[in-house]
Parts: C-alpha cells; structure tokens; sequence
C-alpha cells in the first residue's frame, strides 16, 4: 500500500516565518499516490448514501470533486465571499488576527441532502466549522467530514461534535 506521507512536503517559513507548511503539490502530481488517497477517502463513504460532497475553497475543491466521482454523488463548493454568482448564504469565523468569511449558493442543498465535508488540511478548524454551519443553515444533513492531513496539535478536533465523523488519512 501506498504510505500517502511520502508525498507530503515540508516547506518551512510559508506562509510566514515560523510556519512549516504541509505542501500536498507532490501527492495530487503522482496518479497512483492521488487515486490512492481519493479511493481511502470515499471508502468509509460508500455504503452512506451520500447524495453531495462539498469541497472548501481551494484545495478541498480538487479531494471534494475527486471523491465526489468516485462514490457517484454530486459536488458542491464552499467559497470565499463573491467567488459565487448566484444568490448566497454565508458564515463568518475567526481567525488568529481577524476574520474571514465562506459562502454556498443558496440553492446548492435541499433539506435533509446526506452530504459529506471535503477538505486537504484541517488545522485550527475554523475553515470547517463554518463550513458545517453552512450546511446546517440550509438544511442539509452532515454525515461525516474528511480530510487528508490533520494537523493533531493544533487540537481542532476538540471542537468538532463528536457525532459527526470527522476523519483524517494523515495526521502530523
């Protein structure tokens, strides 16, 4: 099997001094090492009856789509302010030193749509968070979050609720 942390890199100091980047570039550019990650993604998800994966800005965009095709469901994607055309519904979180803000299309999930979180990293979990409340504005039933790298020190699972699933393929 595939040990998908080998295709990882370290990039020290990015974004800012002191930040030792969890780089993805080299997993999505090796087609055994990324089929091998998009089939252990969707394996948990296969028997769930997912109708939806909804993939956050940007990167969750390229594991969400991915997964989204292998298990035949339809793709969403969560953005930042003004990226979507039609009408919206948005959620603000913090961050460190500010705020930021993700949005959905309005009509983009029905009431009760079994629909599943795709992301590449979770770290502080703000990104998620608001995600998941964005889902929960419109209805939608959040069966479970995945996500290839979970940065465990920054302990943003402590906030997830424990009856969602959240997983994690690698953890550093």
């Amino acid at each position: 099997m595939i040990d998908l942390a080998d295709y990882i890199r370290d990039v020290p100091d990015f974004p800012k001094p002191g930040i030792v980047f969890k780089d993805i570039t080299p997993l999505l550019g090796d087609t055994h090492a990324f089929r091998s990650c998009i089939q252990r993604m969707a394996e948990p998800l296969r028997t769930l009856g997912i109708e939806k994966i909804c993939g956050v800005e940007s990167r969750g965009f390229i594991f969400g789509a991915a997964v989204a095709c292998e298990l035949g469901a339809g793709f969403v994607p969560i953005r930042k302010p003004g990226k979507l055309p039609a009408r919206t519904h948005g959620v603000d979180y913090a961050l460190e030193y500010g705020s930021d803000r993700v949005e959905i299309h309005a009509d983009a999930l029905g009431a009760g749509a079994r629909t599943v979180l795709v992301d590449d990293v979770i770290a502080t979990g703000g990104t998620l968070m608001a995600s998941r409340r964005l889902l929960e504005l419109l209805g939608a039933e959040l069966v479970a979050a995945s996500v290839v790298i979970e940065l465990d020190f920054l302990n943003a699972r402590a906030g997830w609720p424990a009856q969602i699933p959240l997983r994690a393929l690698l953890h550093f």
